[in-house]
């Protein structure tokens, strides 16, 4: 008897757990680790130019902080669209991401007409980096380095000198076309596949004047290699008390860059929040802080929003100025 009991007593455990649903882990539902391996980092500019130098300090800190490596690829060119195509087409997994921002995608928009992504809807942006003026710098043996005296040259003899850039359609650029249009100047653009063969010219007499960003020129300027001459910013900056901001001759005129990282479209919220978690804490790092000002380049920690919002702000108020200044989508 007491057998028949335990028999029915194991068929009825046995016949519960038959009737109850097996609960399986849902996929997604558990948050994965990010990074557990090594994380590509597209740069669209050159080695040897600002963005490579800061980008690689923000990869060092990054590689720290979470026992992964962060190793920079520079894929240079077409005002930094190479590379963001790069990341565009990438798989959305966290593993490759990019440096985007104002050139790749804000004026990339004005200055070509046929781009290989779209600079919204093929990105998921992570969040801001950094942002810095340009610097307007001379040759060393030009005939002055006072700004006024030289857009009163400029005048004089139209399409005389020339000023390079890191390339057609970046912030660079665009900051001598809006000298030109504001000053109506005519300083012929010689544009580079990226900062760095730019500055090489210069300091070789081989262009007459270099729009760069402010941590690619700031050592050949306190080297006394170079002369600079203006800084793209509202106002005067802290690394060259004693340059004048193009708005002091020019009122209104302003161009900083900035750059966002990003990654292909379609990649995970919650990984997303994870990304954009890592470089915030990268950015608060005293280190990173101190050798970014070092560079005349302050940190730019944001959310994801906050980063599409200023892109979107930004597109509104440059595109027009660069109607305005003559260049054309080609």
């Amino acid at each position: 008897m007491p057998s028949r009991v335990n028999r029915r007593s194991v068929l009825k455990v046995l016949g519960g757990s038959i009737a109850a649903p097996m609960l399986v882990p849902r996929a997604g539902t558990a948050q994965e680790a990010w990074p557990t391996r090594q994380v590509r980092y597209i740069n669209g500019f050159p080695a040897g130019g600002a963005t490579d130098t800061l980008s690689r300090i923000l990869c060092q800190k990054m590689s720290d902080l979470s026992g992964q490596s962060f190793v920079v690829e520079n894929k240079g060119g077409a005002g930094g669209t190479i590379g963001a195509d790069t990341v565009a087409k990438s798989t959305p997994d966290g593993y490759t991401v990019g440096l985007g921002g104002i050139a790749s995608n804000v004026l990339a928009l004005g200055t070509y007409a046929k781009l290989p992504y779209d600079p919204v809807k093929d990105f998921t942006v992570i969040g801001g980096m950094w942002q810095l003026p340009n610097i307007l710098c001379v040759r060393k043996d030009l005939f002055s380095s006072d700004i006024r005296e030289l857009l009163a040259a400029f005048k004089k003899e139209p399409r005389k000198y020339t000023y390079a850039s890191a390339g057609f359609g970046t912030t660079l650029h665009l900051s001598g076309e809006m000298m030109n249009s504001m000053a109506g100047v005519e300083v012929t653009h010689i544009p580079y596949k990226g900062a760095g063969p730019a500055l090489t010219d210069l300091l070789g007499g081989r262009v007459d004047m270099l729009f760069d960003n402010l941590p690619g020129s700031l050592p050949s300027v306190r080297a006394g290699q170079i002369k600079a001459v203006a800084v793209t910013a509202t106002k005067r900056i802290p690394e060259l008390p004693d340059v004048p901001a193009m708005a002091e001759v020019l009122p209104g005129y302003s161009m900083t860059s900035w750059t966002t990282m990003i990654a292909p479209a379609n990649v995970k919220p919650d990984l997303v929040a994870q990304m954009n978690a890592l470089t915030l804490k990268a950015l608060a790092e005293p280190i990173v802080k101190q050798r970014y000002g070092d560079l005349g380049a302050s940190v730019w920690p944001t959310s994801p929003e906050e980063a599409k919002a200023f892109r979107d702000a930004e597109e509104k108020r440059l595109l027009p100025i660069m109607k305005a200044a003559g260049i054309k989508p080609e």
